[in-house]
């Protein structure tokens, strides 16, 4: 089984990029041929400062290599440094109908929510995103792709693209099977919703103590008082993410004391502060060990991508011969 999955270097790393991501795939690398990339080329819809591009990139490869993922059980790489995925994007999109790419509900959303005047924000790439992530996935012959809820329309696009192409060139690609873990639930942020940059409402996997404790204590919270009884303590942002970082006894003990009356929203943000500073406490000496040692991070990155492009000059190669390309 061949596993495959990317994550963008478009900002800091956070709760909601750990837990819906980060997690699922170095458990992954148990599990089967893990192949890992940092979404560079995806990152240029959104981000056009090169320093940071390559700051973020940088920062995502510690971040990876820091909780956990292991280059000797995965192959880990920089997306730009296999070419081929947007040769390959190009042969996609020519099968792609335009009618397909308008569906896309990230498509969509940026469309539904532009101000008056801002459709020259609306670039091409965005538009074409599910192509480049349908090359992403066939050009590795990606078997399960690990997706959240909110990316499973793309994962579907991709077995469309990948259908089409091999009914009117052969069997070219394989179809990728979709693994969505249902028991992960969408990572609350500070105001309720998805955990997300775009909403500014992240929480820091390595930031600082001083700006952790600032973030968690500005978790959005109602005005009952603590000796008030809560019963909808589950509901609660700060018992949610408590959820996540803490022992099990310890959050449900939190839960109750919060049903019950008698503890205040403080109490629970402090427990949460603790516990998420201690949670991260030993990949975060790791990610300092690295840090101070770029030349061993970067060459993982390079032994990825020999390893990477291995497999993809085969499928390309295989996808060109099919459509007629070259000799």
């Amino acid at each position: 089984m061949r596993i495959l999955t990317g994550i963008q270097p478009s900002g800091v790393l956070h709760l909601g990029n750990y837990f819906g991501a980060m997690l699922p795939a170095i458990e992954l690398q148990q599990q089967g041929e893990a192949f890992y990339f940092i979404a560079d080329y995806h990152s240029m819809t959104s981000l056009t400062d090169p320093a940071r591009r390559r700051e973020y990139t940088r920062d995502v490869a510690l971040d990876f290599l820091a909780c956990g993922l292991d280059p000797k059980r995965c192959i880990f790489w920089r997306q730009s440094d296999v070419p081929a995925v947007t040769e390959l994007s190009w042969l996609l999109s020519t099968v792609t109908p335009m009618g397909l790419l308008e569906r896309a509900h990230s498509y969509k959303d940026k469309m539904a929510n532009l101000a008056e005047g801002d459709i020259e924000k609306v670039n091409h790439g965005l538009f074409a995103y599910p192509v480049l992530m349908a090359a992403d996935i066939l050009l590795f012959d990606s078997n399960v792709v690990p997706v959240g809820r909110d990316q499973k329309q793309h994962l579907e696009m991709t077995r469309d693209i990948a259908g089409k192409f091999n009914t009117l060139y052969g069997e070219v690609f394989v179809i990728p099977e979709p693994r969505i873990r249902e028991s992960v639930a969408v990572v609350p942020g500070t105001d309720g919703r998805k955990m997300s940059k775009s909403y500014g409402n992240t929480i820091e996997i390595f930031t600082d103590e001083k700006s952790l404790k600032k973030k968690i204590m500005a978790i959005k919270t109602d005005s009952r008082l603590p000796a008030e009884p809560k019963p909808d303590a589950d509901q609660n942002i700060a018992i949610q993410l408590l959820k996540l970082v803490a022992p099990a006894e310890v959050a449900s003990d939190m839960e109750n004391r919060l049903r019950a009356g008698g503890t205040g929203y403080g109490d629970v943000k402090k427990a949460l502060l603790e516990h998420c500073w201690s949670y991260f406490a030993a990949a975060r000496q790791r990610r300092a060990e690295l840090a101070a040692d770029p030349g061993y991070v970067e060459s993982v990155l390079a032994e990825g991508a020999a390893r990477a492009e291995a497999v993809a000059s085969r499928v390309i190669a295989r996808a060109r011969s099919a459509c007629g390309l070259g000799k």
